[in-house]
């Protein structure tokens, strides 16, 4: 069973920034399109990022392009989020998770973290 483990979240002030990993102990790590998806308070889980196998393909939300990039280092079986110019709608739990394509859709992925609570507040 291959395992995610996310870290990095918190609360920040709106306009912050924050970066965000997702860790396999997995030594297939590489063999994985990598996603992060989040969920707010009675919403539904919602794609934010994708990256293929080898960070050639990224596809992101309309609503974090630009501020948010996807990147993986498979030396490390890790991937990462890196948030920037955070805003208030932003506030959600988000997840990590591997499947064998990089798509947006969430039903097509097998292995989920736990989530990491990000809170953009003042």
């Amino acid at each position: 069973q291959v395992q995610f483990v996310e870290s990095g979240g918190g609360l920040v002030q709106p306009g912050g920034s924050l970066r965000l990993s997702c860790a396999s102990s997995d030594r297939t790590f590489s063999h994985y399109a990598m996603g992060w998806f989040r969920q707010a308070p009675g919403d539904e889980r919602d794609f934010v990022a994708t990256i293929s196998q080898d960070a050639g393909i990224k596809y992101y939300a309309e609503a974090v392009k630009g501020r948010f990039a996807i990147s993986r280092d498979n030396a490390k079986n890790t991937v990462y989020l890196q948030m920037n110019d955070l805003k208030r709608e932003d506030t959600a739990i988000y997840y990590c998770a591997g499947t064998t394509v990089a798509t947006t859709r969430a039903s097509s992925y097998n292995y989920w973290g736990q989530g990491t609570q990000v809170t953009v507040s003042s």
